[in-house]
C-alpha cells in the first residue's frame, strides 16, 4: 500500500514524501532518495520493491523547497531541468528534510532505519551518513560536482 504524506522539517518546512508499506510489519525502514528527477515513477517503484522486500519505505521530495510536485522524465528536457533544480537546491536543507523522513520512520516503526540515494540522492545520502547517524547508508554515483560544506549548522 502507498500514500503521500506530509513531513515537517526542523525547521518548519512542510515537504511530500511518498511512503510504500509493507504487507506485514516491517523489518526496517528506509529512505529512498531521489535522483535529480524528483520522486518520479521510477523512485516510487524503488520505495515499493522496499517495501516488498518488508521495508517501511520513504521517498521526500527534496525538491519541494524549489518548487513541489516535481516529477521529470529522462529526456534531454527533463535533464536540463533536474540538474538546474539539483544545483539550485541547499544541501543542509535536503539533509534537514531527510532528518524528517528519518523522523518519520523511526516513530513508524521503532527500528533501525536507513538511507539510499541515487544522483543528487547518492550525494545527500552520504551526508546523511555523515551528519544523522542512520542505521545504514548507501549512496550511488553522487554528483561530484557539487561543493560539499563541511558543517552544517545544528547537526551533531
Amino acid at each position: 500500500m502507498s500514500e503521500t504524506v506530509r513531513l515537517t522539517a526542523s525547521d518548519g518546512h512542510e515537504l511530500d514524501a511518498y511512503v510504500s508499506r509493507p504487507t506485514g510489519a516491517p523489518v526496517a525502514g528506509i529512505v529512498v532518495l531521489q535522483e535529480a528527477f524528483g520522486v518520479n515513477r521510477h523512485i516510487r517503484s524503488v520505495a515499493d520493491g522496499y517495501a516488498g522486500d518488508g521495508f517501511l519505505a520513504v521517498a521526500p521530495a527534496l525538491f519541494d523547497r524549489i518548487e513541489r510536485g516535481v516529477e521529470l522524465g529522462y529526456e534531454s528536457m527533463g535533464l536540463q531541468k533536474g540538474i538546474a533544480m539539483a544545483r539550485q537546491s541547499n544541501l543542509a536543507d535536503a539533509v534537514t528534510d531527510v532528518a524528517a523522513a528519518l523522523q518519520y520512520l523511526r516513530e513508524s516503526t521503532g527500528k533501525k532505519c536507513g538511507v539510499i540515494g541515487y544522483c543528487f540522492g547518492g550525494t545527500v545520502a552520504w551526508l546523511a551518513a555523515t551528519r544523522l547517524e542512520p542505521g545504514a547508508a548507501v549512496g550511488y554515483y553522487g554528483d561530484e560536482s557539487r561543493s560539499l560544506p563541511r558543517r552544517i549548522p545544528g547537526a551533531r
